[in-house]
């Protein structure tokens, strides 16, 4: 059996709306509130890779503030764009349901998931 980690922010309306579709599906993964329990460089560079993602910044909430007050928009170096994520949480896109082998950002919520492991 496969560990499933969902990145949470109970504020959220797609977050609340993704966990709601897991569990109606019968999935119950383990609910991490990233705010509160920040994720690492290191992990967030992880998680990346699961994703697929060219870029760090596609996992990235690019209208929040804290993009624009470190000017991330012009920001090349993407280990500095894990380290603003791991400074300023916020940033992170939402929610992120993370398995062993992929992980996928719940924008839409079907795309939640492409995270599970297969014949789930």
């Amino acid at each position: 059996m496969s560990m499933l980690t969902y990145w949470h922010n109970p504020r959220c309306t797609k977050s609340r709306e993704g966990l709601a579709v897991l569990r109606e599906k019968g999935i119950e993964p383990d609910v991490r509130e990233y705010l509160k329990d920040v994720p690492h460089a290191e992990e967030l560079k992880a998680v990346a890779s699961k994703l697929g993602v060219d870029s760090a910044r596609e996992m990235m909430r690019t209208k929040e503030d804290a993009y624009k007050a470190n000017n991330l928009a012009d920001e090349t170096d993407e280990d500095h764009l894990f380290e603003a994520m791991a400074d300023h949480p916020k940033l992170i896109e939402r929610p992120v349901l993370i398995g062993d082998e992929k992980a996928a950002i719940g924008r839409p919520t079907e795309n939640l998931f492409a995270a599970l492991p297969s014949g789930r």
